[in-house]
């Protein structure tokens, strides 16, 4: 194996149990790979200041690709952020409430806005978006945004990507599946691939000293991007053509027990 100097992965049925929690000990983890000069990286379609919150004793130690690449944070200091024009997401909201079941969200960086009649979705949202507001005429809001984001609670969102939202829009922006549940909309060529290119060229790092994991659709670029391409075992069934590994699923740990192979290895060189 070539010498890892950056490990990316994904949160949701990648890092994160079907619980939502993370693996134990985990900030120990980190803190070895830190030692190491090793940089850890969260790639997630969630916003920044969610993820800093999950992160509260080692968020200065690692770095963030939220909202699926349009933010890049790097120990602290944002490096890299990619803004909508705002006459483009009020024309995605419209679209969203003419032709989809879909709940549109403006993924502004400091809190999602959302339409006031959709407060009955607080609970479950607020687990992907720390701080929400709720607005009268969310068409009409302009914000510095930097994901739109749609909302299907009948999980059909890859139906709607395929049907609706990828012929509408793949052409002008980067438009992207996840889990079941989300399509996301970013400035055309922003993704998770592209953030770790990003962040691999700051850090004067090459492919083969990058490794990410992941276990949906988002994830394909981010997996791209690297020579060390791991999905999890409970991936979605298609995705193992775009990894050159697999390891374990979520609920075992599979993407510490690879990062403890690392560091144990590290360790003994």
């Amino acid at each position: 194996m070539d010498i890892i100097r950056l490990i990316a992965s994904d949160m949701d049925h990648t890092l994160l149990t079907e619980k939502g929690e993370l693996p134990p000990n985990f900030d120990s983890y980190i803190l070895e790979l830190d030692k190491l000069s090793i940089d850890f990286v969260i790639a997630s379609g969630r916003p920044l200041y969610t993820l800093e919150t999950i992160f509260p004793k080692i968020r200065n130690k690692i770095s963030f690709i939220s909202d699926n690449g349009g933010i890049i944070s790097y120990k602290g200091k944002i490096i890299f952020k990619s803004l909508l024009e705002p006459a483009d997401y009020q024309s995605m909201i419209r679209f969203v409430e003419d032709n989809t079941d879909g709940i549109a969200i403006l993924c502004g960086l400091d809190s999602a806005f959302l339409s006031e009649k959709y407060k009955i979705y607080e609970t479950y949202l607020k687990t992907f978006y720390s701080k929400i507001t709720f607005v009268k005429n969310l068409d009409q809001l302009v914000i510095d945004a930097n994901k739109f984001t749609v909302y299907f609670p009948e999980k059909d969102s890859k139906e709607y990507y395929e049907k609706i939202f990828n012929p509408q829009y793949g052409k002008d922006f980067s438009v992207t599946v996840g889990d079941t549940v989300w399509i996301d909309i970013m400035n055309r060529g922003i993704d998770k691939g592209k953030a770790v290119q990003l962040l691999g060229e700051r850090l004067g790092l090459k492919s083969e000293q990058m490794m990410a994991f992941g276990d949906t659709y988002n994830d394909i670029e981010m997996l791209r991007a690297v020579k060390y391409s791991y999905i999890v075992e409970n991936a979605t069934s298609d995705m193992r053509q775009y990894a050159n590994f697999i390891t374990d699923s979520n609920d075992n740990f599979g993407v510490i027990k690879v990062i403890d192979k690392i560091i144990q290895r590290y360790k003994n060189m």
